[in-house]
């Protein structure tokens, strides 16, 4: 439950040390620029204020690990277009600035709030509150990392919530190479950077990348 209020709140104060500039220039998610990616931001932390309040009596189905539908290639997501006129109508870059940080701090003040063993649904899916919030530390994490990719001027995500993606990656895929940073497990190991040829051997087995979406 803190990890996710650390990874969101991290990813909200780089956010905020945007320059104007910086919102048209291009994301680490293909075919988006960062007023894109912030875009998809706000409708994420709209995602999980409207899931904990979502509660089911219904017994739990997922957790934080098979949350996730996992595939080795990009999966189309029919509101990426959306999201993409949807950012370009905010016109200045403050108003959306404004509006991700108005519902990113709801999100996290929610999350603090909640209570871990609520079971709540969303996407036909039932998990507790704890687990619902820890997927989120994944999407937070990995697209703190997309909105840095070329701007290296901006803070990463914390190592916390790094060394706690690792682990959900390690999950899903087996164990990388101990002497793989966390960010190097996660970039490479989700397609955001190619493997070097010693690090390609290193992988032996394990196709990648992995796709969690």
């Amino acid at each position: 439950m803190d990890l996710f209020s650390q990874a969101l709140g991290a990813l909200l104060k780089a956010v905020g040390e945007l320059t104007d500039d910086d919102f048209a220039r291009p994301s680490g998610c293909e075919g988006w620029l960062v007023r894109d990616l912030v875009c998809h931001f706000v409708i994420d932390a709209q995602d999980v204020l409207i899931t904990l309040v979502t509660p089911t009596a219904d017994a739990v189905t997922h957790d934080e690990v098979t949350y996730w539908k996992v595939s080795h290639e990009p999966v189309d997501d029919p509101l990426a277009a959306l999201t993409v006129r949807l950012a370009a109508a905010y016109g200045e870059p403050w108003m959306l600035k404004h509006h991700v940080d108005d519902v990113g701090r709801a999100a996290v003040r929610a999350a603090q709030l909640a209570d871990p063993t609520l079971k709540v649904t969303t996407q036909d899916m039932v998990l507790c509150t704890s687990g619902y919030l820890g997927a989120y530390v994944w999407e937070w994490t990995l697209h703190h990392l997309d909105l840095v990719a070329h701007l290296p001027h901006l803070e990463g995500p914390p190592p916390q919530a790094l060394a706690r993606c690792r682990r959900t990656l390690e999950r899903i895929a087996g164990a990388f190479p101990a002497t793989w940073s966390d960010l190097d497990v996660l970039l490479v190991g989700t397609g955001r950077r190619a493997p070097t040829g010693s690090e390609r051997a290193a992988l032996g087995g394990i196709e990648i990348p992995f796709v969690l979406g």
